[in-house]
């Protein structure tokens, strides 16, 4: 996780582009550069470096002597880079990933660098001898980017909101805007480096296959097989670090499919160390009673997080801070991000974690899946959300992160295997009898990677997990809100905010919040996240709604739940897992799911 941030056509002078650039220095603890460009005197670049890869060489902007003309921000991961440098031949001078960025550049211009990239990223690319600048930004934009362009040909590019706001109060018409993932812009310097927009190129849609060269082969005639090899292989592209890896783990199938195959890596590889995982809720929430039991069974370093629903709600005002955003799910869910990596971060040494985000959108998990009037409808949406994500989950998992120096990796949105998998027949992905992500269950049935009754515990929301069971979070969150913010208040702030009007008073409370660190820049959230589909007007045979599977009966339109039951005791001591997981070496599933 790096912070970038660029302007160019500016006559500002360097104080105050410190002040814009350091409102990032969260992104990048561990060095920081604020560099001009001798050639074109109106750009400065800023870099704010977490090392994970090449620690000794690889701070930026970067340059390299056979190119001395371009010159490079970026903030992501170039998973292929070796790759390429054996495909083209390149003579590279670091060992960071990033470098190939360059060399493409000069092989074949910037679509074709694009193209080539297996990786996530979001970068800031300066060709001094052609007076170009071009932001580019990967897939599913998992690595951020924003950018202002003024009518006096000023253009600024950051990786978070809060490093452009300083450009809003200089020009009040302005907007900030986010560069659109799989997209690369080009902008021309004039012979006075003001900058203006030449073009966008999409490189890459959602779905489509990767042009660049790939190692991890499908079977023909194995779909499940096939899932296997791919996410074991996304899994293993993302252990490209020089610091200590773990896992998010909430219980749940997908952080507990990448957990369990982290570990199977890590052991294989030989590793160091023991891989750490990290849970979250409060006390007695599911999530955490699943997650120990998958951390027991897979045998990693697990620390829980309890939290209260006071420390919670307390930290509300920093999550939209750093998340920059007021969508109320959103939130609800990152307030348990943001308080597990500020655990992390201060009772650990683990850098890198990796999260299961990703895997409801390719896989459709969520519940609303369902009811979906077609397998093609269910299909379009999966896209749509795959096409979104980088508004909501993946915004969560990056500004948590990146709020204290670490990095989140995703494995589900792997360009390779999330192509894949949105290729295959429509009928195959969406809910069957009642089970969400039934085909990818069935990929890991009979491996032994899972418990059982993990590799089928039905889809709970991130919000919903963390809740205990006595009071949900989204109640505590409530109760508290209806505290702060008067009956009369809702109707004269509808009146006020024209574009996402506020629904609740939890969302209005979030709007205002967000509207103190960034007024005007609503529009950065184009819509609520919500469910397209709704059981109140479809009736559906089964669907799942926190933790609970609920069968409906359409005759009398009564609904009976059916619980997926986890024994484990949440007092059980230390020595009594270690018995229970040399108990069970040889027999490592713990047997069926109890059902009704």
């Amino acid at each position: 996780m790096c912070g970038i941030w660029a302007i160019f056509g500016s006559n500002i002078d360097m104080c105050s582009h410190f002040k814009a650039a350091y409102k990032i220095a969260h992104r990048g603890p561990d060095a920081f550069r604020l560099e001009t460009i001798y050639q074109i005197p109106s750009c400065c670049l800023g870099f704010h470096r977490l090392a994970i890869l090449d620690v000794q060489h690889g701070m930026q902007p970067m340059r390299v002597s056979q190119h001395p003309h371009i010159w490079l921000i970026y903030n992501g991961e170039i998973y292929n880079h070796q790759n390429l440098k054996e495909q083209f031949g390149f003579q590279y001078a670091t060992n960071c990933d990033g470098e190939a960025i360059i060399h493409l550049y000069v092989q074949g211009g910037i679509e074709f660098t694009a193209r080539q990239l297996d990786g996530v990223f979001a970068f800031c690319l300066l060709d001094t001898a052609n007076r170009k600048v071009y932001l580019g930004r990967d897939t599913f934009g998992v690595k951020p980017l924003f950018r202002v362009l003024t009518a006096g040909g000023i253009l600024s590019a950051c990786s978070e909101v809060k490093g452009l706001m300083d450009m809003v109060d200089i020009s009040a018409h302005v907007k900030i805007q986010e560069v659109m993932s799989g997209h690369v812009e080009t902008y021309n310097l004039d012979s006075e480096f003001r900058t203006s927009f030449e073009k966008i190129y999409q490189f890459h849609r959602i779905g489509d296959p990767p042009l660049y060269t790939t190692f991890a082969k499908v079977l023909e005639n194995d779909t499940k097989a096939s899932i296997r090899i791919l996410l074991e292989s996304s899994v293993e592209k993302r252990m490209m670090a020089d610091r200590r890896m773990g896992c998010v783990l909430s219980g749940g199938l997908d952080s507990s499919l990448i957990t369990a195959l982290l570990v199977k890596l890590a052991r294989k590889r030989d590793l160091n160390y023991t891989i750490q995982t990290f849970s979250i809720g409060l006390d007695g929430s599911h999530d955490l009673l699943a997650a120990r039991k998958v951390a027991l069974y897979l045998g990693t370093e697990h620390h829980e997080i309890v939290f209260s629903p006071d420390e919670a709600i307390s930290a509300i005002e920093n999550v939209i801070y750093h998340l920059e955003s007021y969508d109320a799910p959103t939130i609800r869910g990152a307030v348990g991000m943001y308080l597990l990596c500020k655990y992390v971060k201060e009772n650990t040494d683990t850098t890198v974690l990796l999260s299961g985000e990703g895997a409801d959108e390719i896989a459709q998990g969520y519940n609303h899946f369902h009811i979906a009037p077609s397998a093609e409808d269910a299909d379009r949406e999966s896209r749509r959300l795959c096409k979104d994500i980088c508004l909501f989950d993946v915004r969560r998992v990056d500004r948590n992160s990146a709020a204290f120096g670490l990095e989140i990796r995703v494995p589900f949105l792997d360009h390779h295997f999330s192509s894949y998998y949105l290729s295959l027949d429509p009928e195959l992905k969406m809910p069957h009898n009642g089970v969400e992500k039934e085909l990818l269950r069935y990929a890991f049935k009979d491996t032994g990677l899972l418990p059982t009754e993990i590799l089928w515990r039905p889809k709970e929301a991130f919000a919903d997990g963390m809740a205990s069971p006595t009071k949900s979070w989204i109640e505590c969150i409530q109760n508290f809100v209806e505290g702060q913010i008067h009956d009369s208040e809702m109707e004269f702030y509808s009146q006020q905010y024209s574009h996402n009007i506020p629904i609740s008073k939890e969302s209005l409370y979030y709007r205002r919040i967000f509207e103190k660190f960034f007024p005007g820049q609503g529009h950065l959230i184009p819509y609520f996240w919500t469910p397209k589909w709704s059981v109140a007007f479809r009736n559906a045979s089964l669907f799942c709604s926190k933790g609970i599977r609920y069968t409906v009966d359409t005759k009398v339109k009564t609904l009976h739940p059916t619980m997926l039951h986890i024994k484990l005791d949440k007092n059980e001591s230390i020595q009594q897992k270690k018995d229970f997981r040399k108990k069970n070496a040889l027999d490592p599933l713990f047997g069926p799911a109890e059902t009704n």
